[in-house]
């Protein structure tokens, strides 16, 4: 079944002309899932049974008429850190429960309530601590555009499952860049909404406040509807932002002409590689011939390490606290150490961190009030091999992982990963397209005003070519 569409668009119109139905659909997906993830080692835990159960019900809806919601047939995979009743949540760890989830984290519920069909849980690093993908549960996970290199993270298993071809849209979540820095890595589009615009719970984790669950997708058209679906409301979440109705598809195709843009390339201090920066400038200027002036800046915001390393390492500490001394040697050694430095940070440390967060949110403010967008890469480089040590020499968090992408966890803003080309070596490079709170709409138009002029489309040659390597 080649011909099984790869976007949620093309997939909801082959059910309206009845030339798939959601059954067949969903078990290529699970073929797929077969040949390639022993190749890339993306899914954490597919219930078979359980999704063609619900690919039955939703073919018997979509033959008597009676489509249930906006993704009703659409396969979609949801990472192995929030809770998806019927598998276990175990968050790329052994010290995790075994038992199988109750209920749906909010998410997962209004997937699954737009009728979604969750093929399975996707790869994380252990409580997703990293933006690499390997975990003391799981292994290491692959980039499928090359085996030998990391799909990042920590929404990792998802990227290479989507890259690879298996399912239509993935869900992520995004604390420091956990969507944003795999869609780079994978060559896809991964929004980070505005914190609190998708209901997340529970509300537990130091990190709560940077945390912000979204879609990672092939096109901007299917993250919009994405959005749609997962920003609907659920009470569990007290701090979510007011519900808003829109159908943030609408719009997609206006104009950047009458938007006031900035690009930098040196957010505190971050040096990029000189293929990936190149990259970046060429798809720049094609915004500018476009008729859209793109305003250089410089490096806007102070490096990140010095102020917030301490309120890094102290989350940690908090989780370590709750696992009992004798399951300690179960876990991530590179996290444990991280943890239990951790364990020593006070509470001036932490409130030194809260200030300068409220300095860094202050600073974006009133950039915003002279520019709707800032455009920056979205990583430093390309993805690093699959093996490397994390928060090290060879891949140090703050200079190469997160420098572009934590600023706006920290601030909350809205922030995507879109694909703007790929390095002589045939890996993907992103452009990151930030704009102030709740104006998702215009990264979303942006985005797709973007990869229009630039003429990307999904897959790449270079991925396709792996792609049938992979199948084979």
């Amino acid at each position: 079944m080649s011909d099984v569409p790869d976007t949620v668009k093309g997939l909801l119109s082959a059910y309206r002309r009845a030339e798939l139905t959601p059954l067949e659909v969903v078990d290529y997906h699970l073929t797929q899932i077969g040949r390639i993830d022993p190749k890339i080692n993306a899914f954490a835990a597919v219930d078979r049974d359980a999704v063609r159960a619900a690919a039955q019900q939703s073919t018997n809806r979509w033959q008597r008429g009676e489509r249930t919601g906006d993704l009703d047939g659409v396969p979609i995979t949801v990472k192995d850190i929030v809770a998806m009743s019927g598998l276990p949540t175990r968050e790329g760890s052994r010290v995790t429960s075994e038992l199988k989830a109750l209920v749906d984290a909010p998410v997962v519920a209004r997937l699954r309530d737009a009728g979604a069909l969750l093929l399975g849980k996707t790869t994380t690093p252990e409580f997703g601590w990293k933006g690499i993908t390997d975990s003391p549960a799981c292994g290491i996970t692959r980039n499928p555009w090359n085996l030998d290199y990391s799909p990042g993270g920590s929404s990792g298993g998802a990227a290479a499952a989507l890259s690879a071809g298996i399912g239509v849209a993935a869900h992520g979540n995004d604390g420091g860049g956990s969507i944003r820095i795999p869609a780079s890595y994978c060559g896809l589009v991964g929004l980070k909404p505005t914190h609190g615009r998708v209901p997340q719970a529970p509300v537990e984790s130091p990190y709560s406040s940077l945390v912000a669950n979204g879609p990672m997708t092939r096109t901007v058209e299917d993250a919009a509807l994405l959005l749609n679906v997962m920003s609907r409301p659920d009470i569990r979440d007290w701090h979510a932002l007011p519900y808003d109705p829109r159908d943030w598809r609408v719009g997609l195709n206006d104009s950047l002409r009458d938007l006031k843009i900035a690009y930098s390339d040196r957010l505190g201090g971050a040096e990029v590689d000189q293929e990936v920066g190149r990259i970046c400038r060429a798809a720049i200027d094609r915004v500018a011939i476009d008729g859209t002036d793109v305003i250089e800046l410089d490096e806007i915001i102070e490096p990140l390490r010095p102020q917030f390393e301490k309120y890094w390492k102290a989350g940690f500490a908090h989780r370590l606290r709750s696992i009992p001394p004798e399951r300690r040697n179960d876990l991530d050694p590179e996290y444990r150490k991280l943890a239990e430095e951790g364990l020593d940070v006070g509470v001036e440390a932490l409130d030194a961190a809260h200030a300068a967060r409220a300095r860094l949110v202050a600073r974006m403010r009133r950039l915003h009030l002279d520019y709707d967008l800032l455009l920056t890469p979205t990583m430093p480089t390309t993805a690093p091999p699959a093996h490397i040590t994390y928060h090290s020499t060879e891949f140090d968090r703050w200079q190469h992982a997160v420098p572009f992408t934590l600023p706006f966890n920290l601030t909350g803003q809205p922030a995507a990963s879109i694909p703007v080309g790929v390095t002589g070596v045939g890996l993907p490079v992103g452009l990151q397209v930030i704009a102030t709170h709740h104006r998702e709409d215009l990264i979303l138009r942006s985005a797709r005003t973007i990869l229009d002029l630039l003429g990307w489309a999904w897959p790449d040659p270079n991925l396709a070519r792996r792609i049938a390597v992979l199948q084979a």
